[in-house]
């Protein structure tokens, strides 16, 4: 019996421990139904915060003209420069300048051997004398038939012989004096001088090297003056024009810019395009530009007819989109644009896409979503300052 007192207990604690629990659940959706419900939205979710932005972070759309540039690029070269080519063939002797250093005009570059040379300026002597022997025997010759002729003891037939070869002789010395003078050349380019004062950029050979004719020996080149040649569409050619200014950066320099000028232009295309070959000055007093530099730069042209523009800062590109937002009754709105030419210097950009005359974000703002509430802060009134006047009599 007490046995089954004491189940019939156990069994009533269980029943009691369900109802509680029951009970205590049916509070608990309650409590939490009434949060869902309660203030602050279904399910506890705060309201959206509305933006306020003031008329100093919006702008519009206005038509303005742009300034126009037309961009440039190539490889830096000197205008003066030479390379001083073998003009007799032989064995190099000297050279007597190397790679960097400076030299004047007229100095001695290179200097070949001469010994074949000298001998065949000596042969050529030789020849000339014999020549000469043979003309002033022609002419001795010439003058004896003359007076038989006259004494009637030769034909005219016979002078006339004596007459050809005294012209002969003639041009035979003529020959030889022309050989001579060959040789003596010869001999006189044998040694090469720089044609102009500048710096040495290559030697293209050493001593002992056998060089045939026109073979390169040394390449001088002037820094003074530098050469950007820049290839730029013909549609734009005739906004160019002589004397014109070009605002250099070249890579090394950082910061550093140049300005050139428009020295000389090409009258036709270059075979397979449809662009024009203009050459752009540079003054380098100071031999800091050096030849093959990269230079990239701009030609201003003429201002563009107004058009629609932005500040370059209220244009956001990301993704590949390009795209503005604008506060529009009473939400943000992203809308995508088509931009065109950029004016770096005054900081704007053409806007190709019709919008709405709507304040548009000139600054960068983080974290902005498409429908946001929004509002455009009306200026806060400035007070009126109260009269010296009025303050003095309400003092009194």
């Amino acid at each position: 019996m007490a046995n089954r007192w004491t189940r019939g207990r156990v069994v009533g604690v269980a029943v009691a421990l369900l109802v509680v629990g029951a009970i205590g659940g049916t509070v608990a959706m309650r409590i939490v139904k009434k949060g869902a419900d309660g203030p602050g939205g279904k399910g506890g979710a705060q309201p959206p915060v509305t933006l306020e932005f003031t008329s100093a972070d919006l702008v519009r759309v206005e038509a303005q003209p742009l300034s126009r540039w037309l961009p440039v690029s190539g490889a830096l070269q000197p205008v003066r420069q030479a390379t001083v080519k073998a003009k007799v063939s032989g064995d190099v002797r000297q050279i007597t300048v190397r790679e960097g250093e400076t030299v004047q005009s007229g100095q001695l570059l290179a200097r070949i051997d001469t010994a074949d040379l000298e001998a065949k300026l000596v042969e050529r002597m030789g020849a000339l004398e014999s020549a000469k022997a043979q003309l002033a025997l022609a002419e001795k010759t010439r003058a004896t038939n003359n007076a038989l002729l006259k004494q009637n003891f030769i034909s005219q037939n016979a002078f006339d012989n004596s007459e050809s070869t005294l012209s002969v002789a003639l041009g035979s010395v003529k020959s030889a004096e022309a050989q001579v003078q060959l040789a003596r050349n010869a001999l006189r380019d044998a040694i090469a001088l720089s044609p102009l004062t500048g710096i040495v950029a290559k030697r293209h050979v050493q001593p002992g090297e056998k060089v045939a004719f026109d073979s390169p020996l040394v390449t001088v080149v002037d820094l003074k003056d530098m050469e950007l040649q820049a290839m730029v569409p013909a549609v734009d050619v005739p906004e160019l024009a002589m004397g014109k200014a070009v605002e250099l950066s070249i890579d090394g320099f950082g910061e550093r810019r140049f300005t050139g000028r428009i020295e000389r232009m090409n009258p036709s295309t270059e075979p397979g395009t449809r662009a024009i070959l203009v050459y752009v000055g540079i003054p380098n007093p100071d031999a800091a530009l050096r030849g093959g530099m990269f230079a990239t730069g701009r030609i201003a042209l003429a201002a563009s007819a107004p058009v629609a523009t932005l500040p370059a800062t209220a244009v956001r590109t990301e993704g590949g989109q390009t795209f503005v937002w604008t506060v529009e009754g009473g939400k943000l709105v992203r809308r995508m644009v088509v931009t065109g030419r950029r004016d770096d210097a005054a900081g704007r950009v053409e806007v190709k896409t019709e919008l709405p005359d709507v304040p548009v974000l000139s600054a960068r703002f983080d974290n902005l979503k498409d429908g946001a509430p929004a509002i455009v802060k009306a200026p806060t009134p400035v007070p009126a300052s109260v009269p010296t006047s009025g303050r003095t009599q309400a003092a009194g």
